[in-house]
This record gives C-alpha cells, structure tokens and sequence, in this order.
C-alpha cells in the first residue's frame, strides 16, 4: 500500500511517516500543498493522509483535485485540528472519504487507512490467493498450504505486492515504488537480499520466479 502524508508540522508529519511504514506501508512526505499537487500527480497513491490548513496550497483545494479526478482516485483522510461537527461536514462535502481529528490516537489512523484502501474502487477482494498461498492484508496473515508464515513487515508488503499483481512481473523498480518509498535507493541491493528471504520462508517448491531484465512474479499454476 501507498500512502502520501501531507503535514506541515514536519515532526508529527515525520512519526506518523515512521508509524506507518513500521505498518508495511510505502509512505511519502509533503509539507506544502504546491508539493503534494505535485506529488499527486506523478504517483498513484492508495490514500493520501490530508492535513487541511496547509502553506502553498489549502488542504481543501489538494481534496478536490483527488475528488475531482475521473476514474480511479486515491482515497482522502482528512488529518486536522479543526475538529468540529462543521469542519467534518465540511471536510466530507469537498469529498474527503474520511476524517480524523487530532489529537488522534495512531492505531486508529492505521485501521482508518487499511480501511479506506480497502474501499478503493481499485482494490481487490480481502483474501489474496495464488499457488497455494493465501494472505490477508487485514490480519496481516499469511499461509502456505493451510500453514502461517512468520514474515518480517517487508516481506509481507514484497509477498502482497507480488500477489496482487500475480500473474503479471514486477520489476525492483516496481517494488521498490510499492513497498519501500520515494526515498530508496534504486541501487540498492534491499529487494534482492528481501525476496531472497522471503524465498526461503516460503520454501519449496519454489513460488517466486526472476525473469533477468523482466523481474519476480508468483509462479503460475502448473
């Protein structure tokens, strides 16, 4: 999953950055409007965790470029202080899907984005299944042949990824885009050393392919 927090107060902005990919989550910062406007608009994100009294451009202003757009559209959590029966009614009118109002307590903010990326227009059912492997992005569990697998948070998001895109290849790039976030290296080993572990979790047969040039993919069927 991945999610863009936009918070001009760069330390609260920071720890819930820091939260949510403890959560497995692919997360980018913006501090201004004008930044997230821009961000918005090169990267799809499943939610966008929205402060509303933003430099630049008004939190109000970034919904409704969301909200306005055709198709599919990234999910908004309405992320502010202004907490009020009016400001949330205000909130929800320019769109927003959702709305918390600080001060908020985190493992409400994760349960709240899981949900909204669930109620994607683009978002598959709740139970993943390929080759035999089933994973449930809700109870953050994983089975292989009907027995857990015990996955660190990055190999859980790499197995999702991989899943969710199954049969199709997703290249490093692809992964790196998905599962870490703006800010990874793309020379980085970090895929290669993390589908590696995962490999050996899940064990054999194996069920992740490498194509060179092309990527990793989940084994089809036979």
């Amino acid at each position: 999953m991945r999610v863009l927090v936009v918070e001009d107060a760069r330390a609260l902005a920071e720890v819930v950055a820091e939260g949510l990919r403890d959560q497995g989550m692919a997360v980018d910062l913006a501090h201004d409007g004008l930044t997230a406007a821009a961000k918005i608009d090169v990267n799809a994100y499943d939610v966008v965790v929205l402060d509303r009294d933003l430099p630049g451009l008004h939190g109000d202003t970034i919904c409704q470029m969301i909200t306005d757009r055709d198709g599919d559209r990234s999910m908004v959590l309405m992320l502010t202080a202004a907490g009020s029966a009016d400001d949330r009614v205000r909130g929800l009118t320019l769109g927003a899907d959702d709305y918390l109002a600080k001060p908020f307590h985190f493992p409400e903010l994760v349960l709240r984005i899981r949900a909204l990326a669930r109620r994607r227009p683009a978002a598959r059912g709740r139970t993943l299944r390929a080759a035999g492997l089933e994973l449930d992005p809700v109870t953050r569990t994983a089975t292989r042949a009907g027995v857990a697998l015990h996955l660190s948070v990055k190999e859980f998001a790499v197995l999702e990824a991989l899943m969710r895109a199954a049969p199709a290849f997703l290249s490093s790039e692809d992964l790196l885009e998905q599962v870490w976030d703006e800010n990874a290296d793309p020379f980085t080993n970090t895929v290669t050393v993390t589908v590696g572990r995962l490999r050996r979790k899940l064990g054999d047969p194996p069920v992740i392919t490498t194509t060179p040039g092309v990527g990793y993919r989940i084994a089809p069927a036979g």
